[in-house]
């Protein structure tokens, strides 16, 4: 067992904080070499079990992880395509959406660019803990590692996304019949491909829509069935007055708004981002129902308005319940594998929860510039990065905002050593109450 020390200790190297750790690089290059970057995968991967061969981002590659803020940084998507020669492919290609992989090999490529901040793989985080002083002061984060080992930090940036979320219904089922998105691409890969699977997909938005269009190619026989509990498949609200509540700016106003606005934007972005498909998806299922039922082949199922009311794996088969919400009837269905397309637990990840209650803090709430606030005095801080929809609007949790988001992080921590020190001994109380109200 090993412990080492770190002024700025990041958790998870998903696209918010290599955006952070470029920040620091090209704000605060002391602090980015006193700063550590570690991720729980042997590589840097974005959406692993989602990287399907024909999927999309559906935002533009110009809010890539720096151009928003530094349109001219060497970090950029452009730059990166120059530097591997594939720039002009990619201009002939005529999109602003690149391919996902695409995006994935892009954050991998800007983790090794990384010249300041280090980048640690496979570090798993078990637990954090804060540390204190004997009057109580926060002075930093002890975090426990997967190997045993222990990195202390004064400042600690959470970036390691939600938890999937897998519906209570299908607890009883054995996780050799259950896959859920974040997994897909791993596990489907492992199944044996000369079997006529029976697959059923859950949910009704891109997750799902993406999986039982790729699950023909990759269970190649399959039968298809997608269960919705909405009234069918719909694409999102792409239009271009309400894009620009997904600009980075328009965050102050978000954070600034009574809380009836807020609930009011978030409702009505909702369909902005959740609960729809691309359009160019949407049109090509919809031509392979037309085309199943067209030759009479019964390959392809759309269930809409249904629950999935009950789930077990009975005589080599699983057995799922459906309750039609229009007539409460039920009808079971048989089938050999279910995909769940049910996105991530909205309520906060397991680890900011169990650092919430090692706090002692009643509510998770952060400032403007996402950290954390403590109800005492501090002279370290933590960062959340990702869960602030409540208070940062729907494009927290996007790639939206991550130029921009990262360098206000970088900014503020390099505003908080300042004043931590300017304000010396004994000034904790005062600086706690003033950054509270940031």
């Amino acid at each position: 067992m090993t412990h080492r020390e770190v002024e700025l200790l990041a958790v998870g190297a998903g696209p918010a904080n290599l955006a952070m750790a470029v920040a620091l690089e090209e704000l605060a290059p002391d602090l980015a070499e006193r700063s550590l970057l570690i991720e729980r995968q042997e590589r840097v991967s974005w959406q692993p079990g989602m990287l399907l061969r024909e999927a999309q981002s559906q935002v533009s590659f110009l809010k890539d992880l720096v151009t928003q803020r530094n349109p001219l940084s060497r970090f950029s998507f452009v730059n990166y395509l120059h530097s591997i020669g594939r720039l002009d492919d990619f201009i002939n290609l005529g999109t602003f959406t690149p391919y996902r992989s695409e995006m994935s090999e892009y954050f991998a490529w800007v983790a090794s660019e990384l010249a300041k901040v280090r980048l640690e793989c496979g570090r798993s985080c078990e637990s954090v803990t804060p540390r204190r002083s004997p009057d109580g002061t926060v002075t930093g984060w002890l975090t426990r590692l997967a190997d045993g080992s222990t990195v202390g930090s004064r400042y600690l940036v959470i970036g390691a996304g939600r938890d999937p979320h897998v519906p209570a219904v299908f607890g009883a089922l054995p996780a050799g019949r259950l896959i859920h998105s974040t997994e897909y691409t791993r596990r489907v890969a492992e199944l044996p491909k000369d079997r006529a699977y029976r697959v059923v997909v859950i949910g009704g938005a891109q997750s799902a829509a993406e999986m039982f269009n790729a699950v023909q190619a990759d269970l190649p026989g399959c039968h298809r069935t997608l269960v919705m509990r909405s009234i069918g498949l719909s694409h999102y609200e792409t239009g271009k007055f309400t894009n620009e509540l997904y600009f980075p700016s328009f965050t102050d106003e978000f954070f600034r708004a009574q809380p009836r606005a807020r609930e009011q934007i978030l409702a009505e972005m909702h369909r902005t981002n959740y609960a729809g498909l691309s359009p160019d998806l949407l049109d090509s299922l919809y031509r392979q129902l037309y085309l199943d039922r067209l030759h009479g082949e019964e390959r392809l199922r759309v269930v809409t308005l249904a629950d999935v009311t009950g789930a077990v794996e009975q005589d080599g088969e699983v057995r799922l319940e459906l309750t039609d919400r229009k007539s409460g009837a039920a009808e079971t269905l048989a089938c050999d594998l279910v995909l769940l397309g049910t996105g991530f637990v909205r309520e906060l990840p397991a680890s900011v929860r169990r650092l919430q209650e090692s706090l002692g803090l009643e509510r998770v709430e952060v400032s403007r510039h996402y950290r954390l606030l403590l109800d005492g005095p501090a002279t370290g801080a933590c960062y959340l990065q990702g869960i602030n929809e409540a208070t940062h609007g729907i494009p927290d949790s996007l790639l939206s905002v991550l130029a921009v988001r990262g360098a206000e992080i970088a900014t503020d921590v390099a505003a908080h050593r300042r004043d931590t020190a300017l304000a010396g001994p004994g000034a904790e109380h005062l600086l706690s109450a003033a950054t509270s109200a940031a």
